[in-house]
């Protein structure tokens, strides 16, 4: 096992010496200003198209976008398997220039422990004065200010953001639609929705800020990369408070993500580490806003959805026929490109959490067929393997409506294990329902479908 060390750059000014506090650990910089100037990595880019719309954007909003691309750079690179304890807990630093660097070290344990919550890994952040050259990082604009928009809503691409974004407009509201991409398929998803979106509801309906944020091999040439990608929620986070803070009396953001998936409360034993996320928990998101308030955004996130299954989502929709018309350009599933190891175009697999969750929901309230093309198809037309990955997330769904069937009270406790429902007391009892009635809404679709151990 070994501990990296992540140093953020900005520009050729940026010539500060940065002594790591493990010295054994693996050293990369990352300069963050291209060659005019101008913050890289997509981050220019979201800036760019704030001003565009005359916004002004606070610097310590623009430093904690910095700093989750960080995170995101620290967390794709660098393989778990190959530097981790126990193959999952890695050990990073990162090393920051910010504005307000007093402000942000007196930040610096809480952004710790928020983010080894998030990944499972430990990490310690310090933050170190800009360079003189880049006292600013905000983009100047000679617009005027837009009217009218009224909030920030995630748009990931998924059935989860697709229908808060029809309840919104719905609603006679003008939001500010957010959306994170690196892959294609998640691009696709994402510039089709708004396209019809924006046919439905008019081209003045909504403004939409799209970032294409990621790193590759050149940019972070560590020889890894890793899949898991826990710390991205934060980047998805902070590229919506930077925007939301930019509007001139801060806003809400909405964080649509039902409870079910919020909570995320591991199925089996099994499910604890690698595939139990938190990208949406309730302890998450609250020392996200906690951050948020010490840096002086005028920002509230909130996920309207908290206390729903996705089922309940999809038929309260406020417009449930054009739903059904959309519903199959949408992308849950965790990985579609899998579909390529068998010749298939990328799609849902079928049979990822995600997938089953959304096969239930649309079962549940879409009160049409499935459209959505998996590709394992019919779950039930034969034997599953428990031990392949057809059949690991379902043998897991099985072992968890079991035990609630037998006591229905277990979700009380269970809602505690992914992490501390602390931040809102009174809402245990609504997170303990929706956990349950979510489980049992997915077992719903999966009661003539049959797992059995690999021989």
């Amino acid at each position: 096992m070994r501990r990296f060390s992540l140093i953020a750059r900005l520009g050729p000014g940026d010539t500060a010496k940065v002594t790591v506090l493990q010295p054994d650990s693996s050293v990369y910089d990352i300069d963050f200003l291209d060659d005019e100037g101008r913050l890289s990595f997509g981050l220019g880019q979201a800036l760019q198209q704030l001003t565009t719309l005359g916004m002004t954007t606070p610097e310590n909003a623009i430093d904690l976008a910095l700093l989750a691309a960080l995170v995101n750079a620290a967390d794709t690179r660098m393989s778990r398997s190959k530097n981790a304890q126990g193959g999952w807990t890695r050990e990073i630093d990162l090393y920051l220039p910010v504005g307000e660097p007093a402000l942000w070290s007196q930040q610096a344990k809480h952004v710790g422990r928020m983010l080894r919550f998030l990944t499972g890994d430990r990490w310690r952040v310090f933050f170190r004065e800009r360079p003189a050259t880049t006292v600013a990082l905000g983009v100047p604009t000679d617009k005027l200010p837009l009217h009218g928009l009224e909030t920030v809503c995630l748009l990931s691409g998924g059935l989860d953001s697709l229908i808060a974004a029809v309840d919104i407009l719905s609603a006679g509201s003008r939001p500010l639609f957010v959306s994170h991409y690196w892959d294609a398929e998640t691009s696709k998803a994402q510039s089709y929705l708004l396209d019809r979106l924006q046919s439905k509801f008019g081209a003045e309906a909504f403004k939409s800020m799209r970032v294409r944020l990621g790193f590759d091999s050149r940019t972070l040439a560590t020889g890894q990369s890793e899949e898991t990608q826990r710390g991205r929620s934060f980047l998805f986070y902070a590229l919506a408070a930077m925007a939301a803070a930019s509007f001139d009396k801060g806003t809400t953001v909405n964080v649509p993500d039902i409870g079910l998936i919020a909570l995320n409360v591991p199925l089996d034993a099994l499910r604890f580490g690698a595939l139990s996320t938190r990208t949406a928990h309730p302890h998450f998101m609250a020392n996200v806003q906690r951050l948020v308030d010490a840096l002086g955004l005028n920002v509230q996130l909130n996920n309207p959805y908290r206390h729903r299954t996705k089922g309940e989502m999809v038929g309260s929709c406020a417009d449930l026929p054009y739903l059904r018309g959309l519903v199959e350009s949408s992308m849950s599933c965790s990985s579609p490109a899998k579909a390529r190891y068998r010749g298939l175009s990328p799609r849902h697999c079928g049979y990822c959490v995600p997938c089953l969750i959304r096969r239930a929901s649309l079962d549940a309230g879409l009160g049409a067929k499935d459209p959505t093309l998996y590709t394992v198809q019919d779950l039930s037309a034969q034997t599953l393997r428990s031990d392949r990955a057809e059949g690991e997330h379902i043998r897991s769904f099985k072992l968890m409506v079991e035990r609630l069937r037998k006591n229905p009270r277990l979700a009380e406790i269970l809602v505690h294990k992914p992490g501390p429902l602390i931040d809102a007391p009174a809402e245990i009892p609504a997170y303990a329902d929706v956990f349950r009635r979510g489980v049992l809404e997915v077992a719903a679709i999966l009661d003539d479908v049959t797992v059995k151990p690999g021989e």
